[in-house]
């Protein structure tokens, strides 16, 4: 009689790999260590810790918030050069915090994680790397930003330029711009800050302008000695950061507290008045009249992301820069055609065109995250809209968390709320282990109730962005028309819910049998201990 085989279960590479090694990297890796969970990965794309901070180097780079707002709750400075820090500053902060917390051990630069597939035999994730490589985890924490990747065909024509093209994300700092004639397309948060930071080397710019954007000074100063002093005090620092928060709590109570039927005529009040006393703020920076008047919004402040520079727009003031709002028809070899017949002559382009954000459907590609029984997050975010339990997880997806999911910014600075994630993620696989659970799913009822309230609490974002400011491209809406981007609550509403969520929330399965096959327990041990050693020089 022929004996039944068993199938070998196989243990996984990593007990957690996290994707990215931004901010949201960092925060996961240091609150995995300090829960004990020594057997992770950091798999990044680029070469070194920092995100955002580490691949954009543009002239002008810095931070649109004040210093005491922007850094890790576990590791406050107070000796940042600037109060808005510039970008610099701020990719050498992350990259200190990964060293001092004994990340880099744990990382893997130059990885690009192009497929997540659940293996759902074994309870584990496949990472499918651009190289053909197969990396496996237990459990995956995409810490992947807001940004994702830039607009690729944003502006048709690009391949054909003959000159040089520059972008954000890899500017090419070896080029010599000097009397050079010089195109930006595009007038957001990048493109705010290199015009004027170049503006005064070049032969002459013209600014390419979909939607304009507002734009207010920055009050940036070298930090003096004595707030330094102040701020080192005991307590100071926290104090003054929950102040802030407090601040950022408030406003999205308000936002989300007041019923709509009441909230509608005052968002039509408050938009009237705000943009008529903005353009009375550009006609007084900008000479001329005309581009005074191309250059202000018939928006309102929160439409669009705001941004904030002192010289932004005084740069429109100088007789080497013009402003184009005609659509741009193509690129060509030697310049720029716009819809009116026009054709401009460049030596240099500058792509400020944007990113495909979190917040869109459509940078869910189809075939790339699946999940149990075939479950395909891009088709189901197409068909059902973007949704996540707390922001973090979605059924289907077992083992699996974002720190940057639908509905999660809470208006705070970035490290707030990544740390909120990670914690809620740590906080979930930290119970799995306890359970001896293979497999950390979200339950569908408790993550589709929470989706019904979170849409039915955005509902006042929903008509400032489609209906009252739904003329103006925006990606705080997204393509189905909604406002996914924004967490529709409090500031500390949505730290409590995703810090001290129900555990039961969960549903925790375990596999009958797991074997050991490649690095054995013992060695991930020894790693552990050699990773806490490294974190405590």
């Amino acid at each position: 009689m022929a004996t039944k085989r068993k199938t070998r279960r196989i243990d996984p590479d990593h007990e957690v790999a996290i994707i990215g090694a931004g901010p949201g990297g960092i925060a996961a890796g240091v609150k995995l260590a300090k829960a004990g969970i020594e057997d992770f990965v950091i798999l990044e794309r680029e070469s070194d810790f920092g995100g955002s901070w580490h691949e954009n180097t543009y002239p002008g780079l810095s931070v649109d918030i004040p210093w005491p707002a922007y850094q890790f709750s576990f590791e406050r400075r107070t000796d940042w050069e600037r109060f808005f820090p510039s970008g610099p500053e701020v990719k050498h902060y992350h990259a200190d915090v990964a060293r001092k917390y004994g990340l880099y051990r744990h990382a893997e630069f130059g990885v690009n994680v192009e497929r997540e597939e659940f293996d759902d035999a074994n309870h584990l994730w496949r990472l499918h790397t651009g190289t053909g490589r197969v990396i496996t985890a237990r459990h995956v924490i995409s810490a992947v930003g807001a940004f994702v990747r830039p607009r690729a065909d944003a502006v048709p024509g690009v391949a054909d330029f003959a000159g040089m093209i520059q972008r954000p994300t890899a500017w090419n700092h070896d080029y010599d711009l000097t009397g050079k004639r010089v195109a930006v397309i595009g007038t957001g948060a990048s493109a705010v800050q290199i015009i004027p930071a170049i503006a005064g080397r070049i032969g002459a710019m013209t600014v390419f302008q979909r939607t304009p954007v507002w734009s207010m000074p920055k009050p940036d100063f070298r930090t003096p000695a004595w707030l330094k002093s102040v701020l080192r005090v005991p307590g100071v620092m926290p104090l003054l950061h929950q102040t802030i928060l407090i601040v950022v709590d408030v406003a999205g109570r308000l936002i989300v507290g007041i019923p709509p039927a009441s909230a509608k005529p005052v968002l039509n009040a408050f938009d009237r008045t705000i943009v008529k006393a903005y353009g009375r703020y550009v006609r007084f920076m900008v000479k001329d009249p005309v581009t005074a008047s191309k250059l202000t919004p018939d928006f309102g402040p929160i439409t669009k992301r705001p941004t904030a520079n002192t010289h932004y727009l005084t740069t429109f003031n100088r007789t080497n820069v013009d402003l184009v709002t005609e659509t741009i028809e193509t690129v060509t070899p030697t310049g720029i055609r716009t819809a009116d017949g026009v054709e401009r002559e460049f030596d240099v382009i500058v792509l400020a065109t944007g990113y495909e954000v979190f917040s869109d459907p459509e940078t869910y590609v189809p075939g790339t995250i699946l999940g149990r029984d075939g479950f395909d997050l891009g088709v189901f975010y197409r068909a059902e809209g973007l949704q996540a339990y707390q922001g973090v997880t979605v059924p289907g997806l077992p083992n699996r968390f974002m720190l940057v999911g639908p509905y999660c910014w809470t208006g705070s600075g970035w490290h707030d709320f990544v740390e909120m994630s990670a914690d809620h993620a740590v906080r979930a696989i930290v119970e799995g282990r306890r359970r001896g659970a293979t497999s950390v799913e979200i339950r569908k009822d408790v993550a589709d109730e929470y989706h019904r309230t979170t849409y039915r609490n955005s509902e006042i974002l929903r008509y400032y962005l489609t209906e009252l400011n739904g003329h103006t491209n925006t990606y705080y809406r997204n393509s189905q028309g909604d406002s996914t981007y924004l967490r529709p609550s409090g500031f500390f509403e949505a730290s409590r819910s995703l810090r001290r969520f129900p555990l039961d929330d969960y549903r925790y399965d375990r596999l009958p049998a797991v074997a050991t096959r490649g690095r054995s327990a013992a060695a991930r041990a020894t790693n552990g201990r050699t990773a806490r050693t490294e974190a405590t020089r």
